[in-house]
């Protein structure tokens, strides 16, 4: 075994030097999106006789020869080179040697080999094993200080394996926490492990740690993660470890990602074994999500979008992906925002918000405004503590619409019965009175409970109504249009002459529904007509005395 060893050690510096230690990309993937997100960086030793050599194998022999740094740094710059050759904004994961956690240089190190290939290194995540933190806890976060502030994340790798996860969690300042492969692995066949995979994924959420699954191989593991609420995965299920040189096949190929419901999948009997933690309880609510008419969102305590359904991005005008993780503040247009912002920061401090009335200005694919009645009602986790704020959105710009159309036409009848002299009125098919002008009741002092129905009849002079009804049973049946007159007594105990004309509606088969008329008065007419009647007769009866004068003229 030592002989080995020290076959491999003499190997391994030759290798290097030649470059046979390569970076391989295993890619890292959005578990609700399905979209890339970036690759977990792996070596590999492609040994001319012995073929490709992997890192179990030669990274301890690197480390304890010494050749670690020199290890990294190889695998770093090709890493670098290769992903920023790529044109996209990927993340890059690179696991760092425990050994090197006691190394002070190791910031200076990364900062080089990232400006030589001008890599950014918000881009890089560097991962650390808890076995690293055993030795020198403190020297690590003084290592781990100097990455952050170079902007490198930092993610606790194999969480749950090692014994002090806990108070490693609380002492370095980590952005994601990797569930170990090994529950991943095992959490169809074991309900203990399923039940550590919740725990650690709501641990991530609650401690605001993205939290990546490794080892995903089949749809059903994928399934439970996404519905605990896990961020990223790896695994075959997404593709093996790649050399660079195939970085764009994985690029343009399609992830695979589960879209099909639960119920669907196998893992539904498996979810159902979960305790309810918060986490399993965002992600069962995202069915209803899903299915709602209304836009429905959950946002974290830092205003980013966690989880959105299919309504609110068409009323925000994106995908629901390019909504997940990104700041409300990135999405919104910036007038609604200022007016929304207040109302979150009060709903992450427990208040709820309702009837919240907005109107979004004129977007390209919306050219008239948008009004929007919001919610915001705060989320909070076992222990009460506010975790995030569950948003609803309703599109009420039709109702508004709606609303001050009706505003405006009763606006409108108002002033044209407040100033027309006619009386309208409706009627049904059996002619019975159902609305009446307000006027009927000024001019005759009946009120509308007392004209509605046939009480209309008792403001009509007797005689007049035995001449009247007959005409108006007739033109019910028929359909014909009628036009009376008659006198009625008004509130001063006066009769006065009224003309009354009506006509049907009908529907698209002839039926009558209503029939719409007005009642005016027309005394003066009658008056105008009367006199006109005593003029005309006085007028023939002078003709006819003067023509009988003539007459007797003649004849004498």
């Amino acid at each position: 075994m030592a002989t080995k060893r020290s076959e491999i050690k003499t190997e391994l510096k030759k290798a290097l030097k030649s470059g046979e230690i390569v970076p391989y990309f295993q890619p890292m993937v959005g578990i609700r999106t399905g979209l890339l997100v970036g690759f977990e960086v792996l070596a590999r030793w492609l040994h001319p006789q012995r073929g490709t050599i992997h890192p179990d194998v030669f990274i301890p022999v690197a480390e304890q020869a010494d050749l670690i740094g020199e290890l990294t740094e190889t695998i770093l710059l090709q890493a670098f080179a290769a992903t920023t050759a790529l044109k996209r904004d990927l993340n890059i994961s690179v696991n760092v040697s425990p050994i090197q956690l006691r190394d002070s240089s190791l910031s200076e190190e990364i900062a080089r080999a990232a400006a030589m290939a001008s890599f950014p290194l918000h881009r890089l995540t560097i991962e650390i094993t808890e076995s690293a933190l055993v030795d020198n806890l403190e020297l690590a976060a003084t290592i781990a200080g100097k990455l952050k502030q170079l902007g490198v994340k930092l993610a606790l790798d194999d969480f749950g394996t090692g014994y002090s996860s806990l108070r490693n969690l609380q002492a370095l300042p980590f952005d994601e926490l990797k569930v170990d492969r090994t529950f991943v692995s095992s959490m169809i066949q074991s309900r203990d492990s399923r039940k550590i995979v919740a725990a650690v994924i709501g641990l991530g959420q609650s401690l605001k740690l993205t939290t990546v699954a490794e080892g995903i191989e089949n749809e059903t593991q994928a399934d439970i993660l996404r519905w605990l609420g896990c961020d990223v995965g790896q695994g075959w299920i997404y593709g093996p470890p790649v050399a660079a040189r195939d970085l764009s096949k994985i690029i343009d190929a399609p992830m695979s990602t589960s879209t099909h419901t639960l119920h669907d999948s196998p893992a539904s009997d498996l979810i159902t074994c979960i305790e309810p933690l918060p986490s399993q309880r965002l992600a069962q609510l995202q069915a209803i999500y899903d299915g709602a008419p209304v836009g429905l969102a959950f946002v974290d305590a830092d205003l980013r979008y966690v989880s959105v359904n299919q309504r609110l991005a068409s009323l925000n005008g994106i995908s629901v992906e390019d909504h997940l993780g990104r700041r409300l503040s990135d999405v919104m247009p910036p007038t609604i925002y200022k007016k929304v912002e207040p109302y979150l920061q009060r709903a992450l401090k427990g208040e709820a918000i309702t009837g919240l009335e907005l109107t979004r200005p004129v977007m390209p694919e919306s050219p008239e405004p948008v009004t929007l009645l919001v919610s915001h009602q705060p989320a909070r986790d076992e222990g009460g503590e506010v975790i995030g704020v569950s948003v609803a959105i309703v599109d009420i710009s039709e109702r508004m619409r709606v609303i001050e159309a009706l505003r405006a036409s009763e606006e409108h009848y108002r002033h044209m019965v407040e100033f027309n002299p006619h009386m309208p009125w409706i009627m049904e098919p059996n002619g019975n009175v159902i609305e009446v002008s307000p006027h009927w009741e000024e001019f005759t002092g009946q009120t509308s409970e007392q004209t509605l129905g046939m009480g209309w009849k008792n403001a009509v002079h007797p005689e007049d109504l035995n001449r009247l009804l007959p005409t108006l049973l007739a033109s019910l049946q028929s359909g014909d249009p009628f036009d009376l007159e008659y006198r009625i007594r008004t509130k001063d105990n006066h009769w006065r002459w009224m003309r009354t004309r009506g006509n049907p509606r009908r529907n698209e088969s002839g039926e009558i529904l209503l029939w719409y008329g007005s009642t005016e008065d027309i005394e003066e007419t009658m008056h105008l007509k009367q006199k006109l009647h005593e003029t005309e007769a006085k007028l023939e009866a002078l003709l006819k005395d003067k023509a009988f004068g003539m007459t007797s003229r003649e004849t004498s």
